[in-house]
């Protein structure tokens, strides 16, 4: 990929970036008085200010740069033509499907590239959950060079599970945004970029418009940070820094999750349950990803039920799973999320396609973890009593 093919891409990471910030700051607007609301006009202003295409004369080449798919989080229109009836028939995990995936580039230029397409998914993979299954897409390398999908080669798909009931769409939708609140906090974490996708089934000749999402490469986000993904099997909380546990489970406090584990595999996987690890080293410490939040509170799937080894009565109810030993370290762990408000709440405004119901449940879920975080009380009762003494 040539020099002014990078310095393009850093362009519109510079604009999309800044945009990002933009519509943070207006979010903010809406929760300040007259005096803060005119500093923070004037900061949205000013990210303006500055020439992207000057700005990205500082950077001709970034090793560690976000891929321009994950540069930007603006929904991206695209065409997925295969045998669906197929695909979705016999589920295949292992073979895939010939098709084409059709989009324009940021440039306006159509692209259309081969495709390979499988099924992917465990609980979501299988029928009697989801007609829809995940998918598992495979371009050609040679193909992407130049484009929005340039350095990507096979990228997970989170689908709409079920095709007949909309609002299967808001899931996807609140998923997404279990991803972007991670984003916002921390650079290990998935990059993810949401899709609108014209379904077209070559056997049938069908068609539905769907949202769904793709998830960044484990290796692309190992690479960006400066790791290697490490494929282990279980693993002591020794292995990963007190802080980090502590910060992973806040996390998933705060999206009403308990589907993981930081410590534990799944039989006959790598560790760790819907945690993927990260090493600089090749070995402990480990920095763990996580991944999967459909059974999270904040999305609150129909078909989601607690784990039994849990006293909880349903999703929504959250469960704080960190360790007693770790204590100490949460005031400045609750702090981090503290000082992210604004961010996190500014991904939800910015969404566009959520519906009116969804971005209420979620704002409202969003509050009740802020109001257990606020108080000495309530973050005794939230944390501090329900700690646990091993992960």
């Amino acid at each position: 990929m040539g020099w002014q093919t990078l310095r393009t891409i850093r362009i519109v990471q510079i604009w999309h970036r800044r945009k990002n910030s933009y519509m943070g700051l207006i979010s903010k607007l809406r929760r300040h008085n007259s005096f803060s609301k005119a500093l923070l006009y004037s900061a949205a202003i000013a990210l303006f200010t500055i020439s992207p295409y000057a700005a990205a004369q500082d950077y001709p080449d970034e090793s560690q740069a976000v891929a321009p798919l994950f540069a930007s989080h603006s929904p991206l229109l695209v065409t997925i033509e295969a045998p669906l009836t197929t695909l979705m028939e016999y589920r295949p995990r292992e073979e895939y499907l010939d098709g084409t995936f059709s989009f324009s580039g940021v440039d306006g230029t159509e692209h259309t590239l081969d495709l390979k397409i499988r099924t992917r998914g465990n609980f979501r993979g299988k029928k009697k959950h989801c007609d829809f299954a995940p998918i598992r897409l495979n371009f050609r390398k040679k193909q992407v060079v130049d484009t929005e999908f340039a350095g990507q080669d096979k990228l997970k798909l989170v689908t709409h599970c079920r095709s007949s009931d909309s609002y299967y769409e808001q899931l996807v939708l609140r998923e997404f945004l279990a991803y972007r609140f991670l984003n916002v906090m921390t650079d290990s974490s998935f990059g993810v970029r949401l899709l609108q996708i014209n379904y077209v089934d070559t056997e049938g000749e069908t068609s539905m418009t769907k949202f769904g999402f793709v998830i960044e490469d484990d290796d692309a986000v190992a690479e960006r940070n400066g790791m290697h993904f490490i494929k282990t099997g279980d693993i002591s909380s020794d292995d990963i820094d007190p802080r980090t546990q502590n910060f992973i489970n806040v996390f998933q406090y705060l999206v009403g999750n308990t589907e993981f584990s930081l410590v534990r595999a799944e039989p006959g996987e790598y560790c760790c349950h819907n945690i993927d690890l990260m090493s600089a080293t090749k070995g402990a410490p480990f920095t763990p990803v996580a991944y999967d939040f459909d059974f999270a509170g904040l999305v609150n799937a129909p078909y989601a039920a607690p784990n039994p080894r849990f006293e909880i009565k349903n999703v929504r109810q959250r469960l704080f799973r960190g360790l007693c030993a770790n204590n100490e370290l949460l005031p400045d762990t609750l702090q981090r999320f503290t000082d992210n408000k604004e961010s996190i709440y500014g991904v939800v405004d910015t969404l566009e396609s959520l519906s009116s119901q969804s971005r209420r449940d979620v704002t409202r879920y969003l509050n009740e973890f802020y109001e257990s975080i606020s108080q000495p009380k309530s973050v005794n009762a939230s944390f501090v009593k329900t700690c646990n003494d091993v992960l």
